[in-house]
């Protein structure tokens, strides 16, 4: 797994060990950040990377010009592989490493808002587990990564769609109610 593009490009990344965390695929990420560069999502953007696993989708967005990416993940080992990432792109002072459990970090969020959340949940998550976190998520544009088609709930509007193999991409923006 490398970085695709940007200041970054070619570095490549760990991902934790064990079998807990998907990382995504090059191509995906490739597609995906493309699809968010062309919508202007990515530059100078405050990123929440929640379920952050090897970090790839939040070091993408640094390495495209994101002001700064929050990185959040439960696994320890999955930490120790975004701090390891991040020293060897270069741009961990662009980032904050949270370990908590994405639910606890949301609900201690407060009034604080980013401009782009990328989430990869584990693939045992719920269609009403996917209600929560968006009714819950302190972001008004987020990509959502999944084994299967996402239908996000109302106030939500999907700009983009996509499946690669078996990974579900859908960029949605919040709407007002």
């Amino acid at each position: 797994m490398r970085v695709i593009a940007g200041t970054a490009r070619g570095r490549r990344l760990v991902a934790p060990e064990g079998s807990t965390t998907r990382p995504t695929p090059d191509r995906v990420r490739e597609a995906t950040f493309n699809a968010l560069g062309s919508l202007g999502a990515v530059l100078d953007a405050e990123v929440l990377d929640l379920f952050a696993g090897s970090g790839a989708m939040g070091i993408e967005a640094l390495s495209r010009g994101a002001a700064h990416v929050t990185f959040v993940d439960n696994d320890r080992r999955a930490i120790r592989a975004v701090e390891a990432n991040l020293a060897t792109c270069g741009l961990a002072e662009r980032a904050t490493i949270v370990t908590a459990p994405v639910d606890r970090f949301l609900a201690g969020a407060g009034d604080r808002r980013w401009d782009l959340a990328v989430l990869d949940p584990p693939y045992s998550h719920s269609a009403d587990d996917w209600l929560d976190l968006l009714d819950a998520l302190p972001a008004d544009l987020a990509v959502l990564e999944s084994d299967r088609p996402v239908d996000p709930p109302f106030g939500w509007e999907v700009l983009r769609s996509k499946r690669y193999g078996g990974t579900h991409v859908v960029i949605v923006e919040r709407r007002p109610v």
